[in-house]
């Protein structure tokens, strides 16, 4: 009996020194692993000439998440990272990245999220944003087929949606 009450002590403990490193890690960590997504996405750049399909950016979802609690922008950041994840885990057959370049942005972006999520407390899906990346390849293939050139608009994409998600998590760490 005394075992069992030790192991569930051991357990809460650990659990609950988890969760407050998470938040430490968000305060101390989040901005190196986000150069660091911010650095390998510039390192699969590959610059093609010629004309460029215009993508709609959802600026005013941002905008409506910086306003929102803190919680809830850290839901939202998670969000960013785990639609990114997914696009990139789509087959990118067609992109002419290194297979391990791409493995090692997305431990990066995979780290980031996890260790946001768990500060955040509550996931909550923000389905307008769901839908934009649902859509978002779908429309550069359909402009640009499956091609190199729309793999590269793609991240030119993410990057912009890495740069704006780096700012809504530095609005949290500024504030405390």
């Amino acid at each position: 009996m005394l075992s069992r009450i030790f192991f569930a002590c051991l357990f809460l403990g650990l659990y609950s020194s988890g969760s407050s490193l998470s938040c430490r890690w968000m305060d101390h960590k989040f901005r190196q692993f986000s150069e660091n997504s911010l650095i390998l996405i510039d390192m699969m750049a590959n610059h093609y000439p010629g004309e460029h399909t215009e993508v709609a950016f959802p600026h005013h979802l941002y905008s409506q998440a910086s306003r929102a609690s803190a919680e809830d922008k850290l839901a939202f950041a998670v969000q960013v990272l785990q639609e990114v994840c997914a696009l990139f885990e789509e087959d990118d057959s067609s992109s002419s990245w290194e297979q391990s370049a791409l493995e090692h942005f997305l431990n990066v972006v995979i780290k980031q999220a996890d260790e946001l999520r768990s500060c955040a407390g509550r996931h909550k899906t923000n389905r307008r944003l769901h839908m934009y990346f649902k859509r978002l390849p779908r429309h550069v293939f359909a402009q640009m087929g499956h091609s190199a050139e729309a793999w590269e608009l793609i991240r030119r994409e993410i990057k912009a949606h890495l740069m704006e998600t780096d700012q809504l998590v530095a609005s949290l760490l500024t504030a405390n």
